[in-house]
């Protein structure tokens, strides 16, 4: 093995091809390693003419190549015994070797690397360049699933030397186009049946168009259509079958007229794939623990502090007359015997009240005078006199009391056909008396009604 090539230093041997051998080496300048590939200068005049052209031929390719899917040439170089050529290093696996390891790649996977190429060739052909041999062979895959395109030794470049001679295959027979097999004229269309046939090989593992030898290979691409990837591969969608059947089509017309449009049907299938996937599992296998529940407890309400209002500083049940405990003014105009009977109303008691009101209605309706002696009389004489009302501010009221007991029965009053006579100094000291139990009534009616309003 040679030690140096230029100014390169060789640090192993990579392969052999057809045109010579692939070194691994280093730029002692930059310190970057590169892959040498050579052309071997010992052959015959006619061989070594023909060769150094497709050297020279993909110098030129390569060298209006700049493409992320497409090898990077650095530097050409010629020796007594070799002509080389300096290129990226790439360090992963040529696709051959990947489908002859005899487990298939996933689907997505290849879809993706196919994609990659293609754009790779889209870039090529708008620089009117066409590769002429596609293969599996002169596709790199590199981690990261990130595919690059080597090898242009036979592009054919605008105004090129490089001719098919009669007799001369210039491309590999699995792969080539049925236009490529026959000697016809070849434009971009037929880097696009090429990677059909990768695409097919890649996805099923078996080559579409196969024989015992050249001619056989050749013919069944010029006259056979395969059977559908998907019959190989039930992992293929019925997309894929479309896609690769429209690029492998034997007539022009009917082939893709551009290697974006496939690219971008690619994309689409893979799009689909990435739809129908169910969503990624996440890192966290369960869920944290929840945090120890504290018992319940009752809280006094009655204790607890209100909060200030932030506008006005005051406790917030302050603010609000209907939550507030402060004591309430009663209107002059207050009737504790309507307000009787509407709480009785509401609180469903009216049939405990109803002697006491049947009494009160037959006193306001009663305008004579009543007797000391009679039932009436001695009921109002025996009845505390209150002491006198003084008008002033009402104070707060007492604490919740249980609900007072029903009044005790009035005694039936007198029938109506006895006169009453009413001594004007009794009837006095009645009106105190009625007054003193109406004030007595209207507090026990306003207590009864803040107790059932804080319940």
């Amino acid at each position: 093995m040679i030690s140096t090539l230029g100014r390169y230093k060789v640090i192993s041997e990579i392969g052999q091809g057809a045109m010579g051998t692939v070194y691994k080496a280093v730029d002692p300048i930059i310190d970057r390693t590169v892959a040498i590939k050579t052309i071997n200068l010992n052959l015959s005049r006619q061989e070594l003419e023909e060769y150094e052209a497709r050297f020279q031929q993909e110098i030129k390719a390569a060298g209006r190549l700049n493409h992320p899917n497409i090898v990077t040439i650095y530097d050409v170089g010629k020796t007594d015994a070799v002509a080389y050529m300096a290129m990226e290093f790439l360090e992963g696996q040529e696709l051959k070797d990947i489908i002859a390891a005899g487990k298939l790649l996933p689907v997505d996977q290849v879809v993706d690397i196919t994609s990659q190429v293609a754009d790779g060739l889209w870039f090529a052909h708008q620089q009117s360049i066409v590769h002429r041999d596609v293969k599996p062979s002169n596709i790199m895959v590199l981690k990261g699933n990130i595919a690059k395109i080597t090898d242009f030794g036979i592009a054919r470049l605008p105004n090129s030397a490089v001719k098919t001679m009669t007799g001369l295959i210039l491309g590999s027979p699995r792969y080539m186009s049925p236009e490529q097999v026959i000697g016809k004229t070849i434009d971009a269309r037929s880097d696009i049946f090429s990677l059909g046939v990768v695409l097919y090989e890649a996805l099923t593992g078996v080559a579409p168009f196969d024989g015992d030898n050249v001619n056989a290979i050749m013919y069944a691409t010029v006259n056979t259509t395969p059977a559908a990837p998907s019959t190989h591969n039930r992992a293929v969608s019925a997309m894929l079958d479309l896609i690769i059947a429209k690029a492998m089509a034997k007539v022009l017309d009917d082939r893709y007229q551009t290697v974006k449009e496939l690219a971008d049907d690619l994309r689409e299938v893979r799009r689909q794939i990435d739809s129908t996937r169910p969503a990624a599992a996440l890192k966290a296998t369960s869920a944290p623990p929840p945090p120890p529940r504290v018992p319940e407890r009752l809280v006094d309400t009655a204790t607890m502090p209100m909060t200030a209002d932030p506008r006005t500083g005051k406790q917030g049940a302050a603010n609000k007359e209907e939550e507030s405990g402060a004591p309430l003014s009663i209107a002059k105009t207050f009737d504790s015997f309507d307000a009787t009977l509407r709480l009785a109303a509401m609180t469903n008691q009216t049939e405990d009240f109803r002697d006491y009101i049947t009494v009160t209605q037959k006193m306001r309706a009663y305008k004579g005078k009543i007797e000391a002696d009679s039932p009436l009389g001695r009921q109002e004489a025996t009845a505390p006199v209150p002491a006198p009302v003084v008008e002033r501010e009402p104070e707060p009221p007492p604490p919740p009391a249980p609900a007072p007991a029903p009044p005790p029965r009035a005694v039936t009053p007198p029938r109506p056909e006895i006169p009453y006579v009413i001594d004007p100094a009794a009837a006095s000291g009645t009106n105190l008396i009625a007054i003193g139990a109406i004030v007595v009534l209207a507090i026990a009616a306003v207590g009864l009604l803040i107790a059932l309003l804080v319940k």
